[in-house]
């Protein structure tokens, strides 16, 4: 019998062979049946839990195969999200409000999830605003992978003057004089852009734990009951998967997670999966937290940077033997991996290795792929496939189409990436974000893009070739990317024996005008049978979740994405500035500001030291 019934709904089901259905029950956090409304109530008992959808339409929950969830939870309510943010005006009052309440000598950071094109100025703030706004506290913004704005007490807090040095791969500008301006540049290696966000302070456990519960139910409102873990850099394993496993033995996950291991030094690839894979089983774990084999980062030979601002970089030529060391060592020992790549020209390079590699320990159903792939060709599609790979995309060029189609031209961009010969080709191709820096962790600003073919900044992109229908574009985000973890039989559809994963939307993503779809959120978050997230009617079936740490979070502020029109976001500001707390007000358990985060461990001898002579690129990701 049902422990819960969703009754007068609209379900988009997925299957197949029941594709909607009215009602359906769940039982034992699965789904017990899915169909009209009196054979479902069939399963109801007296102690059944019976909600009413008010003929909302509901979906399976959705599963990003591309995000970093573990790092960005760690860091979630120290960031001011200007994701989905309509003007710069209102973006800089935020920033403003924030910074008044942050104590010192705590950061205000912007770090990505935001592009310059969705602004209605279409421009970036400029330095000068930043030290007007923040003349004392240190201000760090994200700008994709392409640049960072500090303001002045920044590169004082980071000791940046005119006698530090050019970083590989990257730009500090300055002034006529050589003093550093506060403009950080990708070159186009991302390295400079994180290792100063590194110098930053950092949540202690407690806070880490309570961030991570804020951002995991902050995916739950729109709708995300699954993630792939992409790794990153400095995510090590296993100390840095503590705040995570923690969270998984309390009972505290919100959302299925598997997670892929990033090897963390340039060099030391080889060693790092050895030793983890000598730790880890294949797929080890269960239906909330399970390995998902290595990647994205298998050897940093083989990383191609997607800031389209600058010109392909092209991969070393020693990257192929490093790579066949890595990649013969994972299919030895059956771990499944993916690979970062964003142009064409690395994967046939990466191709090479892996079709060697396969000849002599055969892949053999070894779930594999490539993450990105936007200029892939119709012919390495059709050697992924051969292969028996996948392609996880992102909505990456939403963000960057602009920069793209500059560089490129508008023909160069129709099929960037090219999902519709992808899926002609018949491989799996699961539907990501890549967030939370290089875009928003938003899922319908990523069907938004899948959809239409634009950007956030409203630039049409792709012709009709290259575009999907919706529901086509919700099976990428739900079924779809189920493969890349290996759990295709238990989630994506709502059929009877899958995981009870669903979430009644705020409106029809099936009906709404096009350009509603990236306000859509989820009102109610259903996963493993229990309720995660509830808003308006559904509230008061959700779990009560402690506010976030420290006090003067910009989560308790502003929360997270801010969709809706300027008018809303204006609005919502001033109803949110009625109930600010004072600037500067101290958390009642842990005392003052000063407490709430630490710095990072002092790296003595200066930027030199700090990055290691510039040989890691683990910020990069």
């Amino acid at each position: 019998m049902a422990d819960m019934i969703v009754r007068n709904a609209r379900i988009t089901t997925l299957d197949r062979d029941n594709p909607s259905a009215t009602a359906l029950a769940v039982a034992g956090g699965n789904v017990l049946v899915v169909g009209d409304e009196a054979s479902v109530m069939a399963h109801a008992t007296a102690g059944t839990r019976v909600i009413d959808a008010g003929g909302r339409r509901l979906i399976p929950g959705l599963n990003d195969s591309h995000l970093h969830l573990i790092r960005g939870g760690l860091n979630y309510n120290m960031e001011l999200r200007w994701d989905g943010v309509r003007t710069l005006a209102d973006a800089m009052a935020m920033l403003k409000e924030q910074v008044a309440r942050t104590p010192a000598p705590q950061w205000v950071r912007v770090v990505g999830g935001f592009s310059e094109h969705q602004f209605a100025e279409k421009r970036l703030p400029t330095l000068r605003e930043l030290n007007e706004a923040a003349p004392e506290t240190p201000v760090f913004i994200l700008h994709l992978y392409d640049r960072a704005l500090l303001n002045r007490a920044a590169l004082h807090a980071v000791g940046y003057t005119k006698d530090s040095p050019e970083p590989l791969g990257g730009r500090i500008e300055r002034d006529a004089a050589g003093n550093p301006t506060g403009l950080l540049l990708a070159k186009p290696n991302a390295l400079i852009l994180y290792a100063t966000l590194a110098m930053g302070p950092k949540l202690p456990p407690e806070f880490q734990l309570n961030s991570t519960r804020h951002f995991m139910r902050e995916l739950n409102r729109l709708g995300i009951t699954s993630v792939i873990d992409a790794g990153g850099g400095f995510q090590n394993y296993p100390e840095d998967y503590e705040i995570i496993q923690k969270l998984h033995a309390d009972g505290e996950l919100t959302v299925r997670i598997a997670y892929n291991l990033f090897t963390q030094k340039k060099g030391g690839e080889l060693a790092d999966f050895d030793r983890w894979s000598k730790m880890l089983k294949p797929l080890q774990g269960d239906g909330m937290l399970r390995h998902n084999g290595a990647g994205e980062m298998l050897v940093f030979s083989a990383a191609d940077f997607e800031d389209f601002r600058e010109p392909r970089p092209e991969l070393p030529k020693g990257m192929e033997g490093e790579l066949e060391d890595v990649v013969r060592l994972l299919a030895q020992r059956r771990w499944p991996f993916r690979i970062h790549a964003t142009y064409d020209e690395s994967i046939s390079r990466v191709l090479d290795v892996y079709e060697k590699v396969n000849r002599e320990v055969p892949f053999d159903g070894l779930h594999w792929f490539i993450d990105h792939a936007e200029t892939i060709s119709e012919r390495n599609i059709e050697r992924v496939r051969a292969l028996g790979g996948g392609i996880a995309i992102q909505h990456r060029m939403a963000y960057q189409g602009e920069y793209f189609a500059e560089r490129y031209g508008a023909a160069a961009t129709r099929n960037t990436p090219p999902v519709r010969k992808m899926l002609a080709a018949g491989l799996p191709v699961g539907a990501g974000t890549d967030a939370t820096r290089v875009a928003s962790y938003n899922p319908w600003v990523s069907l938004y893009w899948l959809v239409t073919g634009r950007t956030v900044g409203g630039l049409a992109m792709y012709g009709d070739d290259n575009l999907l229908e919706r529901e086509e574009a919700l099976r990428l985000y739900t079924h779809g990317s189920a493969w890349f973890s290996h759990e295709q039989d238990r989630k994506g559809v709502l059929k009877a024996g899958q995981y009870a994963d669903f979430a009644l939307l705020s409106s029809d993503f099936l009906h709404v005008p096009e350009e509603a779809i990236k306000d859509i959120t989820s009102v109610l978050t259903v996963m493993g049978g229990r309720v995660v997230h509830g808003s308006g009617d559904f509230g008061p079936l959700a779990p009560v979740l402690p506010r976030p740490m420290p006090d003067w979070s910009p989560v308790n502020r502003f929360g997270g994405y801010q969709g809706g029109t300027p008018a809303q976001v204006r609005a919502q500001f001033a109803q949110a500035q009625r109930h600010s707390h004072a600037p500067g007000t101290s958390c009642a358990a842990h005392g003052g500001g000063k407490a709430h985060a630490t710095h990072a461990p002092a790296r003595g001898g200066g930027l030199l030291d700090f990055w290691g002579a510039w040989g890691c690129l683990c910020h990069a990701f």
